[in-house]
């Protein structure tokens, strides 16, 4: 594992690192930010919680890092906060043939694909629930029986679906604008239709809204919050939150659903209330300290 660049932030760090993945047969980089209080913890021989943050489709893992504005409230709340890549990259991985944004490099749906010739690479599933976490807790003070994952649109997808079929791992899930029934859009049919080939019903498998139907005691699952921005020109065709606020209502998840008038689907969005998300995650990651 190599690092790119460090800076102080918030009276803690932000680094950005590269490392060959063994999931994805390719280079990756992340950012990590380690709040003040991970100096004390490691020295006392303490781990901190920390949050996983999944990136929407053309993005990487400085989008998150650089727009979010999330460093400040993660420091006050004594939070880590990983932002990794959103698919594998190099010149030898597969990409969409047509150069679209939504399919290939950029957009990696967080699923391990099973058709030629994504397979090869595009494991991001792996390297997110198992590989990612397992590196950096050999390098960073981290819980990892104190993590905690969000995301935005397709990375709302990605970290609702992880939370659901990963439950012994993450202590909670929330999403700014996520793709919460990807078998039910255009952006979901491309894309698994190319990953995982025609039998939508191994789509299922990767679709929040399905996965929450057959969760184990989703009751006793911690509240998941969303916001959705209103103005957000993806709403209607592609986003869809409709269709898991009454999965959640039948199954018994307890779901924070915020519509904001206005807001639209950029990281201007998640500025506004990452804040939010962060102390929704800091009091649900402190229970489990009991």
């Amino acid at each position: 594992m190599k690092q790119i660049e460090t800076h102080h932030c918030f009276g803690g760090s932000l680094s950005i690192w590269e490392h060959q993945s063994t999931a994805l047969d390719c280079m990756m980089r992340f950012s990590v930010f380690l709040p003040p209080q991970a100096v004390s913890a490691q020295k006392a021989s303490q781990k901190i919680p920390f949050l996983t943050f999944l990136s929407g489709l053309t993005c990487n893992h400085e989008n998150f890092t650089t727009k979010a504005g999330a460093y400040g409230a993660a420091a006050q709340a004594g939070l880590a906060i990983i932002a990794p890549d959103t698919s594998p990259r190099g010149d030898d991985v597969c990409d969409d043939p047509e150069g679209a944004y939504d399919l290939g490099k950029g957009a990696g749906f967080y699923i391990n694909a099973t058709a030629a010739p994504w397979r090869s690479h595009y494991q991001m599933e792996s390297y997110i629930a198992d590989e990612l976490p397992a590196l950096l807790a050999q390098h960073f003070p981290l819980d990892l029986e104190r993590q905690s994952i969000f995301g935005h649109s397709m990375g709302g997808h990605g970290a609702l679906t992880l939370y659901y079929k990963y439950p012994a791992r993450y202590a909670s899930a929330s999403a700014f604008a996520p793709i919460v029934a990807p078998s039910a859009v255009p952006w979901g049919h491309k894309a698994f239709g190319a990953y995982l080939g025609d039998d939508q019903k191994l789509w299922q498998d990767h679709d929040a809204t399905a996965l929450l139907a057959r969760a184990e005691a989703p009751e006793g699952n911690a509240e998941i919050l969303i916001d959705q921005g209103l103005a957000d020109p993806f709403l209607e065709e592609q986003l869809k939150p409709d269709l898991f606020k009454a999965a959640c209502a039948k199954h018994g998840q307890k779901l924070n659903l915020r519509l904001h008038e206005g807001y639209d689907h950029s990281y201007y969005f998640i500025q506004s209330f990452v804040a939010d998300h962060i102390q929704h995650h800091a009091k649900i990651l402190k229970r489990k300290d009991i």
